[in-house]
């Protein structure tokens, strides 16, 4: 499959999460190239074909005069999927690069699969697979759902212009309320489930997250009975994770939590019950009791 990627620049910076969607086509495999409005200062540090337009002249984001440029290096590259993060930049830009290219779109990808693409819905309480009805396609790709490719090599740029003319002028970002932490960097997550009791034992898990250099994460029930803010909440109503290491502390594994961190390199459970659905996922299951096990481990990594 040939795709063209578009890369993300904000306020003057080149997005890390740009290189998910290298990750991604990594794992679509077949060819690829990218097109990025933003600035030569600021370029994607991998070996490929690189369609540059200078967002001091396009501005940052205009859905417009984006789209413009975007299509014109659709002209060129001929792909077979047009790729966006699902991110405000793709949310608009990817309905109106489908209808123009009459094409099938597929949002929030999560996985991919044999016969398609997995994707959330339902509010993230189910997942469906979905296989476009049409030969090109314009697809989104949930943050975080797919491992960033390692920056590397320069990629072999080719500078693209178009109609700057537009009915909308931008006016700026509104930042979001700003997270306490963010788990989507982290590499190592340790995560409190509704197996671990109480609130006040909330500090045993944080504890061994620090022992391990790690994040304490948290599953819904965690966090809806206030336990632990929001900001530590994974999964699809939460933060979709893939660190190197994920230590599931008392979490059964409900599909909502297991859709925000089954991309995890290597995983942990600990729970008492054997049977525990985390465990069809989990690199290693350890049946024990929550509240016992973590604080022995904690005391030897410690030492």
């Amino acid at each position: 499959m040939k795709t063209l990627l578009i890369g993300e620049y904000r306020e003057g910076k080149l997005l890390d999460s740009t290189y998910e969607l290298l990750g991604f086509a990594g794992q679509l495999g077949g060819e690829s190239a990218m097109l990025l409005i933003g600035s030569e200062n600021q370029l994607p540090a991998y070996n490929g074909r690189l369609y540059l337009a200078d967002a001091a002249t396009y501005g940052e984001y205009n859905p417009e005069v984006h789209k413009r440029l975007i299509l014109q290096a659709v002209e060129k590259e001929q792909p077979d999927a047009v790729v966006f993060l699902h991110s405000s930049y793709g949310w608009d830009l990817a309905p109106r690069i489908a209808v123009n290219l009459k094409a099938g779109q597929v949002s929030e990808i999560v996985a991919l699969v044999d016969d398609g693409y997995e994707t959330s819905c339902c509010n993230g309480k189910m997942r469906r697979t979905v296989k476009p009805a049409t030969t090109r396609s314009v697809l989104t790709i949930q943050a975080g759902a797919f491992p960033a490719l390692q920056p590397s090599g320069t990629p072999q740029v080719q500078k693209i212009e178009g109609d700057r003319t537009s009915t909308l002028t931008f006016s700026g970002y509104e930042p979001a309320e700003k997270k306490e932490i963010d788990l989507a960097k982290a590499d190592v997550i340790v995560s409190a489930g509704r197996g671990i009791g109480k609130k006040d034992n909330v500090g045993v898990i944080a504890a061994l997250a620090k022992a391990l250099g790690g994040e304490l994460g948290a599953s819904r029930p965690v966090v809806d009975a206030e336990w632990v803010a929001h900001d530590h909440q994974v999964g699809t109503t939460g933060q979709t994770v893939s660190p190197k290491l994920y230590v599931a502390c008392g979490i059964s594994g409900a599909i909502q939590h297991l859709a925000g961190m089954k991309k995890s390199e290597f995983i942990i459970a600990i729970n008492k019950d054997k049977d525990a659905p985390i465990g069809e996922i989990a690199d290693l299951l350890v049946v024990a009791d929550v509240l016992q096990f973590v604080p022995a481990l904690t005391a030897r990594l410690a030492k």
